[in-house]
């Protein structure tokens, strides 16, 4: 048949797939997702599924932004959205009394880090990071053709001395995730300062605060705060934690203004859509949505670290909704136990911390669930 003699054709004349992939690619694994949660239920046997591995916010979005997505005229959805956010920007510079240029919305902070890594990296370059942080820093380096050098935590926070001497000449980027997922340690300000006047200029420096609003030491930096005395500073943050927008994917950066013009050049517009917009705006105007969240997770932090600790299994409680566990039996296998009991958390293997799972705070329903299923699977 004419359409298996094309195919024979092309199969005989045509080079291997691999001699057109660039070798870092050919290197690289893709990051398979965990199945939606209709599918897990059936793969598992369990009739619910408490989701306790994404650092969610089980309250949701503040109601503000709830009748903005509920309410949603279904006729806007033929219409491209603001292809710069506009609005949202301009609110933005208003809450930290920048120019709306100082700040550029993406589709996720994932979508933000390649913006930046993009803007400042090219061939032979490499950005700086921690082996156990949020691995996106280094997905994003590596699948562009970067090199990622990762730098041990130090007594599970980020080590600046030894950032500062990894640095050479084809350093573009520091990226330090404050406070840290998944250990959640924070450099209070006096640390960041010291940092940023080591670097001196040189680099450019990320601090990503996607928890930031989750926490209230005095000591912790605000970052938006230091772009001014720091012109190579440019700070990362979210809608999808506190403010309960995770599944409309929305983030943004701020930065100096000639820092954000350079970034902007890389950009992909319209990549943010119209509902996630509008909600974002009318979530940031709710700091009683804020107060209630990090009451919740106060009150469940507590109960859970009671828990374990009568059940003799350390754990790393640091800041924001999280918590690393640390589990007599691999953190694997645990998962696999734990998802037929319809908790699901995460396994920490893949953040190079094998045998601690990370917990999501949640619902007190949820925690009871947490430790039931935790108690059966470790006893």
């Amino acid at each position: 048949m004419p359409g298996k003699a094309t195919s024979s054709f092309f199969s005989m004349t045509q080079p291997p797939l691999n001699q057109l992939v660039p070798a870092y690619i050919r290197g690289f694994e893709a990051y398979i997702p965990s199945k939606p949660d209709p599918e897990l239920m059936k793969l598992y046997g369990c009739s619910r599924i408490f989701r306790l591995n994404n650092n969610e916010n089980p309250l949701g979005p503040p109601p503000a932004a709830r009748r903005i997505i509920k309410d949603f005229i279904p006729f806007k959805a033929s219409i491209y959205p603001s292809g710069d956010a506009y609005y949202l920007r301009t609110r933005l510079a208003e809450r930290f009394g920048f120019h709306p240029d100082q700040f550029i919305v993406g589709n996720g902070a994932n979508e933000v880090i390649a913006f930046v890594i993009k803007a400042f990296c090219q061939e032979g370059d490499n950005i700086i990071t921690a082996d156990k942080t949020f691995a996106v820093y280094e997905w994003v380096a590596e699948f562009s053709g970067f090199e990622a050098q990762l730098v041990p935590l130090k007594g599970f926070g980020f080590d600046d001395a030894a950032m500062l001497e990894r640095i050479n000449e084809r350093t573009k980027i520091l990226f330090v995730c404050n406070p840290n997922n998944p250990t959640g340690s924070y450099w209070p300000e006096e640390r960041l300062r010291n940092f940023l006047d080591r670097i001196d200029g040189r680099q450019i420096v990320v601090v990503d605060e996607a928890y930031f609003e989750f926490l209230d030491q005095p000591d912790y930096p605000d970052g938006m705060k230091l772009i001014a005395d720091y012109p190579n500073l440019v700070v990362f943050r979210t809608f999808s934690k506190m403010y309960g927008l995770a599944g409309l994917r929305i983030g943004y950066l701020a930065g100096s203004m000639d820092v954000v013009d350079i970034i902007r050049r890389t950009c992909v517009v319209y990549s943010v859509n119209v509902v996630a917009q509008e909600a974002a705006l009318a979530a940031l105007d709710d700091p009683e949505h804020i107060l209630k969240t990090r009451a919740l997770i106060r009150e469940e932090k507590a109960f859970v670290t009671r828990e374990l600790d009568a059940m003799g299994i350390p754990y790393v409680s640091g800041e924001a909704n999280f918590m690393m566990i640390k589990l007599p039996i691999s953190d694997t296998l645990a998962y696999r136990k734990m998802m037929k009991k319809g908790v699901m958390i995460r396994s920490m293997t893949g953040f190079r911390y094998p045998n601690y799972i990370r917990l999501t705070l949640h619902t007190h329903e949820a925690m009871e669930a947490f430790v039931a299923a935790l108690r059966e699977v470790v006893t």
